[in-house]
């Protein structure tokens, strides 16, 4: 009895369409549109932290009033907090990604010419990666002092009050080692916007040279607002407790 050919098995991806969105991403001009979106979307999450924190130069009421909130909404806060953590962990993957292709790209197209222009783009790009390994370094810290810290991961042997985020927030900006790592993280962080701002929309092909001198100076009074901001909240905020 002769039997019909088998089927080829039909996946997940598939059965629900997504074939096309997958080819998209894995493409360089898919990768440099998700970049953007998560770059973007990560610009919208810092100026929303920095708002928060400056309450900060309000008072413990003020502060601990956001932070007991924000906590009382448990569950979506770490629906938020992984959406953030996926954001952040797709942008560094995509930056190596699309970084590793456009260095071979540029030594393909400008091995034997064009030495000064290459060497440009090149430092541009070095600068971004080494201005990101900062800002990271930045967040881990930043997560180990407060974010763990408040969950009773002390990993660093300071001295957290579990019921007052003001006191502890204040003891960790005075402490000398987290003072000097987040002036320096917030100022690499301004830094690093100031190009990536712009380079997000530039991404997403809205580089029209009409609009991309505004947008890339609404990208550095972004990047200042963000970077002098929480610098100001290292550098300011423990001297306010002192006296």
């Amino acid at each position: 009895m002769e039997t019909g050919s088998a089927r080829p098995k039909v996946g997940l991806v598939d059965l629900i369409g997504l074939r096309w969105f997958f080819r998209f991403i894995s493409s360089s001009i898919g990768q440099k549109f998700v970049m953007g979106i998560t770059g973007l979307l990560l610009c919208g999450f810092l100026a929303a932290h920095l708002a928060g924190n400056l309450l900060l130069f309000a008072g413990e009421k003020w502060f601990n009033d956001y932070a007991h909130k924000l906590h009382e909404q448990w569950e979506l806060l770490i629906v938020a907090e992984t959406g953030l953590l996926i954001l952040f962990l797709l942008h560094i993957y995509l930056a190596f990604a699309t970084g590793f292709r456009n260095a071979k790209a540029r030594d393909d197209e400008y091995s034997m010419k064009q030495p000064k222009v290459r060497g440009r783009v090149v430092g541009a790009n070095t600068w971004m990666f080494a201005s990101g390994a900062v800002v990271l370094g930045f967040v881990l810290l930043h997560l180990v002092d407060l974010r763990l810290g408040m969950e009773g991961i002390n990993l660093r042997g300071l001295k957290y009050d579990l019921h007052n985020p003001y006191a502890t927030t204040m003891m960790v900006l005075s402490n000398p080692i987290s003072r000097v790592v987040y002036t320096i993280g917030a100022i690499v962080l301004g830094v690093h916007l100031s190009h990536g701002f712009s380079s997000a929309f530039q991404s997403l092909g809205l580089n029209h040279p009409k609009y991309m001198p505004m947008i890339k100076l609404i990208g550095w009074i972004f990047a200042a607002v963000i970077g002098v901001g929480f610098a100001s909240i290292a550098v300011i905020a423990p001297a306010l407790v002192r006296h």
